[in-house]
């Protein structure tokens, strides 16, 4: 599993055929991409890091502050698209990222985790396989990106 999470001091996803709207102030964006093998160990892995990553500035401008000591929020929206291989030729395979019929229940997994680590009220997300405007006001610019299958190595 990936997250690339980017600390935001805003963000949205805006679906106009579902007429949908989800918007957060200061926190972070995550872009969850699921990978064909991922399980429970990953999404909670993963999810676990994103709420306790010290990526925010505290009283010394030190970044050592998590989404908790914020009272932050949390976009998640999915994308496949950060499983694509683009080493040969131009067009990208996403051959590793996960089908639909796996990566949905993870999705929704996930954002149940969050929900738990943070508080229902603090998780907005986009809908899964939707095509969605995201809009990203990105606070640094501070982006990490959270791997799972790294986590064998720390």
């Amino acid at each position: 599993m990936r997250a690339l999470v980017q600390r935001v001091s805003e963000g949205g996803v805006y679906i106009t055929k579902e007429n949908y709207k989800a918007e957060i102030g200061k926190g972070i964006v995550i872009l969850l991409g699921i990978k064909y093998d991922d399980n429970e160990n990953d999404l909670t892995f993963v999810a676990d890091k994103c709420t306790n990553l010290r990526i925010f500035e505290d009283e010394n401008e030190k970044m050592n502050l998590s989404l908790k000591d914020i009272n932050g929020e949390v976009l998640i929206i999915s994308q496949f698209t950060l499983y694509g291989d683009a080493q040969k030729g131009n067009r990208p395979s996403f051959t590793e990222a996960a089908r639909p019929e796996i990566a949905i229940p993870i999705y929704e997994r996930f954002i149940e985790r969050m929900k738990i680590n943070l508080g229902k009220e603090k998780i907005k997300c986009g809908i899964f396989g939707a095509m969605m405007d995201v809009k990203i006001i990105n606070d640094g610019p501070v982006t990490i990106l959270v791997e799972s299958k790294k986590q064998d190595k720390n």
